[in-house]
């Protein structure tokens, strides 16, 4: 299937799409780890942590805190994981490393020449739950040739409000059918279609470990169903 001829913009899901952030975790906190003398399940945090995201940022959504961008509600939630795992004390500068393990996350595979065969005809960058600073550091250290970051943070919420969708279509002067999003869950496509977004799935079936059980397949009838970023480039670019 063939990519909608008037899409002029790609926007991406960033954690799980596009990097394998629970990968990544584990294997850069595992290190880390092993020369400060941690004795940490880095896999059990990781899973632990990300358990937290959807909580967090519902907090913001139901309106219980006001606008929090996403490295102080990780911060947050690191502290409470740490100590559900009875990790011993540390101090604030191992803490600050630890949180911003998620400005250091690794791209899939296929990710980096997927986005760039993708970027030689549309624009491209994320629309993601990450504040600005993140995004702009996850970019740069996992070479993602993104034209702009479209952080959740420019629009003061966290998706699936419409507000991020719509959001990226106002701030580029785009009508919402000249947008796709690309992403591995089902539920973020579900709302950019609400929005009249055009969509794309690409699954990543162990981006929650080996034992994943969501979004293994595509739910609907996309606009767009690949593999993964390299096939989705192929199949736009017909």
């Amino acid at each position: 299937m063939t990519g909608p001829e008037n899409v002029k913009l790609i926007i991406f899901d960033c954690f799980g799409t596009v990097v394998d952030w629970r990968g990544s975790i584990i294997e850069d906190l595992s290190k880390w780890g092993e020369q400060k003398g941690l004795s940490i399940d880095w896999a059990l945090l990781a899973d632990l942590w990300r358990g937290s995201y959807e909580p967090q940022m519902g907090r913001v959504r139901s309106g219980e805190i006001p606008w929090t961008n996403l490295d102080d509600l990780h911060f947050e939630s690191l502290q409470a994981v740490l100590s559900e795992l009875h990790a011993p004390e540390l101090g604030q500068l191992d803490l600050m490393y630890i949180n911003r393990v998620w400005h250091r996350l690794n791209p899939w595979p296929d990710a980096v020449e997927g986005l760039e065969r993708l970027k030689r005809k549309f624009v491209i960058g994320p629309l993601s739950n990450a504040n600005v600073s993140l995004l702009v550091n996850m970019a740069k250290f996992a070479n993602l040739p993104w034209d702009h970051a479209f952080s959740c943070e420019l629009y003061q919420h966290y998706k699936p409000d419409p507000e991020t969708y719509l959001g990226v279509c106002r701030m580029m002067y785009l009508d919402p059918e000249e947008v796709m999003l690309c992403a591995s869950h089902n539920y973020d496509l579900v709302a950019a279609r609400e929005c009249g977004l055009r969509t794309a799935f690409i699954p990543r079936s162990t981006e929650y470990g080996p034992g994943q059980k969501t979004d293994l397949t595509a739910e609907q009838e996309w606009d767009v169903i690949a593999s993964d970023l390299i096939e989705f480039a192929t199949e736009m670019s017909a």
